[in-house]
């Protein structure tokens, strides 16, 4: 008869995705997480397999839980524009709030340490990176249509723009020790759709 389990593979999950996004992968040990987690070494590699397999499952929660926010804010019946708007100053409140600073993004920091020379880890950032920049297009796509933006600007190019400026902003915030300029730069690329 096989032993149920002792712990909540959930709740382990999202204690291995805070120690990871707070610690980042290297710098992470599988001491670190049978520690953190409060699990056994064999029930961790049991349930999520080893540090890699188990980094990348927290790394899809992350983007599973934030997706949501970003197609609601951006999909609003009405106006486009106001959704991109409050999104470009969400991102850039939030990498220059105190409590993020020490951490910054999960998908940022993977991107930075990880996606250059682990494929999987690159795959998963750049899907959720085309699911952003899908979302930031069809919102300026709708926004042009409704006469938001003017005809000559171009959705998917304007798109790109913020996906790059909205990564850069996260990078910046997690090191800058003021908001002022990733709130700057938020309002000057916001200056460009009108």
């Amino acid at each position: 008869m096989a032993r149920s389990k002792e712990f909540d593979p959930d709740a382990a999950l999202q204690s291995a995705l805070e120690l990871f996004w707070g610690k980042g992968y290297e710098a992470t040990s599988m001491a670190d997480l049978v520690a953190h987690l409060g699990i056994g070494r064999a029930s961790l590699y049991a349930t999520f397999g080893n540090k890699h397999e188990l980094y990348l499952k927290a790394l899809d929660r992350y983007a599973q839980t934030r997706e949501p926010e970003l197609v609601e804010e951006l999909s609003r019946p009405g106006p486009a524009l106001p959704g991109v708007r409050i999104l470009v100053r969400r991102f850039a409140a939030e990498a220059s709030a105190a409590d993020c600073r020490r951490t910054g993004c999960f998908i940022t920091n993977t991107a930075a340490e990880l996606a250059p020379h682990d494929e999987a880890a690159d795959r998963r950032i750049e899907r959720n990176w085309e699911g952003l920049e899908t979302l930031l297009r069809a919102a300026l796509t709708r926004a042009r249509a409704q006469g938001e933006i003017p005809d000559d600007r171009d959705p998917r190019a304007l798109a790109r723009m913020l996906l790059v400026l909205l990564q850069g902003i996260r990078v910046v915030g997690k090191v800058s020790g003021g908001p002022d300029r990733v709130r700057d730069a938020a309002e000057q690329a916001l200056a460009l759709l009108d």
